[in-house]
C-alpha cells in the first residue's frame, strides 16, 4: 500500500471508531508495523488533521473533519451495492427507492474506472421472498421511531387473535421473509416484536415516550444478548418463535 493511500485509511479506520483505536490495531488492519503507524499519525497530526491521542492509549479523530465522501475503492463500492440490493428487495418502498437512487447517485460521481464495479457487480443480494401484503405505513413508523413517539397497534397473533397493544417503537428488523417492529410493550410491560404483516391496523400518536430511541434500542440489544449468553450457557439455541426478536 503506497503512503499516500495509508494515511487515508488510517484517518477511516478513526472515522469510523467512536472509541480511542490503539497503534496495534491499525497496524493489524492495514497490515503494516506499529511503527510505521505511529510516524503516519505524526505526518496527519503535522498537516492539521484533528487527532487526539498518545502511544499506547489509543487515537480518536475529532468531529468536524471534513473529506471528500466519495473517494471510495473498489471494495467499498460493490459494499454498498450489496446492501442497496438488498434494501432495494426487502425495505418498505420508500427506503427501496432511496436505495436505488443509492446506486444512480454513486455512478453518477465515482470515477470511471470504479464504475464496472458499480454496474456490473461480482456481488449480489438473494432473490426476495414473497412477503404477506401489509397494511401498516413503514415509512410513518421509522419517522415515529425517530420522534420518539408511541403507536397503538391493533394485532392478530399466529390464531387470528387480536390484542390492543400501545408500545414505544424503536426498531424495525428484517428476517427472510418478514419484517419485525421491536418495541417497549406498555400492556406487557416489557420489550416485544411484532410482525409487520400482522397488524391490522395502528395508531400514530402523539404522545412522546420517556427517553430517547437510541437508548431504548441499547436497552433491548443488552436483554437480546443477556438472553442469547444465557441460553449458550445451557447449551441449547436461542428459541425461535414466530413473533420472537430476530436472532
Amino acid at each position: 500500500m503506497r503512503r499516500a493511500d495509508r494515511l487515508f485509511q488510517i484517518i477511516q479506520v478513526l472515522r469510523r471508531s467512536s472509541k480511542p483505536v490503539t497503534a496495534d490495531a491499525i497496524a493489524a488492519e492495514l497490515e503494516t508495523s506499529k511503527r510505521s503507524i505511529y510516524r503516519d499519525i505524526a505526518t496527519l497530526m503535522g498537516q492539521r488533521v484533528p487527532i487526539r491521542g498518545e502511544a499506547g492509549i489509543g487515537y480518536v479523530l475529532d468531529g468536524g473533519f471534513d473529506m471528500p465522501p466519495l473517494m471510495l475503492t473498489s471494495d467499498e463500492v460493490e459494499a454498498a451495492v450489496l446492501g442497496a440490493q438488498w434494501v432495494a428487495g426487502r425495505g418498505d418502498p420508500a427506503l427501496a427507492r432511496a436505495a436505488r437512487d443509492l446506486i444512480a447517485k454513486i455512478a453518477a460521481t465515482v470515477p470511471e474506472k470504479l464504475r464496472p464495479v458499480l454496474l456490473e457487480p461480482a456481488v449480489a443480494s438473494a432473490p426476495t421472498w414473497k412477503r404477506e401484503i401489509e397494511t401498516l405505513d413503514m415509512a410513518r413508523v421509522r419517522a415515529w421511531i425517530h420522534a420518539g413517539r408511541k403507536l397503538r397497534l391493533h394485532y392478530a397473533d399466529e390464531q387470528g387473535r387480536e390484542t390492543l397493544r400501545v408500545i414505544w417503537p424503536c426498531l424495525v428488523g428484517y428476517r427472510e421473509t418478514t419484517r419485525l417492529l421491536v418495541g417497549w410493550c406498555e400492556t406487557r410491560d416489557d420489550f416485544r416484536t411484532f410482525r409487520t404483516d400482522r397488524v391490522v391496523e395502528a395508531d400514530f400518536l402523539d404522545d412522546r415516550y420517556p427517553g430517547r430511541p437510541a437508548v431504548l434500542r441499547a436497552r433491548w440489544y443488552a436483554k437480546m444478548e443477556a438472553e442469547r449468553a444465557a441460553w449458550e450457557a445451557k447449551g441449547s439455541p436461542s428459541p425461535h418463535k414466530a413473533d420472537g426478536p430476530p436472532q
